[in-house]
């Protein structure tokens, strides 16, 4: 599939370019951090990034004083496997070269499946970061080169944390998987049996 720059016009629907906040120091942590060669592994909160000034400016900043965690997605992945949402905004911080699968909340049907035709594939240079929205469809990065990746993840504190109880008041509640994480995953995608089967399609692979 086509791969465009972060820096192209199209991403505006996705997200946009993080400018005016210092990245050097909190790269040089992701750097140290452990990338698995055929695998990928998500931590959600580090202690070592969340001490970083990058983190502090980006807690003031970007969301405004709201409590945030910063963790990393490090690996190796070329599928899209499955796409989740959030109630708000996060931050990829992009320690290598990366791909973003992303797509449109709003392209969700009724019944919660989604076409993966829509999904369209964004570079994210090394040292760039990316703010993806509340409304963007999104999963784990892929490679940006054969050597895997490594990207930064910020987001509200808490996101992503285990239920403390599965709530069935609304349909859209079948999605929930975590903590402020909706997910839609792909019969191929092995997201486990617990996971709503509802992408359509083939299973996205750059």
């Amino acid at each position: 599939m086509e791969i465009k720059s972060c820096f192209d016009k199209s991403f505006k629907r996705y997200g946009k370019v993080v400018e005016g906040i210092e990245l050097e120091g909190l790269l040089k942590v992701l750097a140290t951090k452990e990338r698995p060669a055929d695998s990928v592994v998500y931590v959600a909160s580090d202690a070592d990034l969340e001490a970083t000034e990058a983190a502090k400016a980006f807690e003031k900043s970007y969301y405004g004083g709201l409590p945030i965690q910063v963790g990393y997605c490090n690996g190796w992945n070329k599928k899209l496997n499955a796409v989740e949402y959030h109630r708000a905004s996060e931050i990829n911080i992009a320690q290598t070269d990366a791909v973003l699968l992303l797509g449109d909340e709003r392209d969700i049907e009724d019944d919660f499946t989604y076409d993966t035709a829509k999904i369209e594939a964004f570079k994210v240079p090394a040292g760039t970061a990316v703010e993806v929205y509340g409304t963007t469809l999104h999963y784990a990065p892929c490679n940006g080169s054969d050597e895997g990746f490594r990207v930064g993840i910020i987001l509200p504190r808490g996101t992503n944390a285990d239920l403390t109880s599965k709530n069935s008041l609304i349909p859209e509640d079948k999605l929930l998987t975590a903590e402020n994480k909706w997910l839609i995953a792909h019969k191929d995608g092995g997201c486990g049996d617990d996971a709503f089967i509802g992408l359509k399609g083939v299973n996205v692979e750059i």
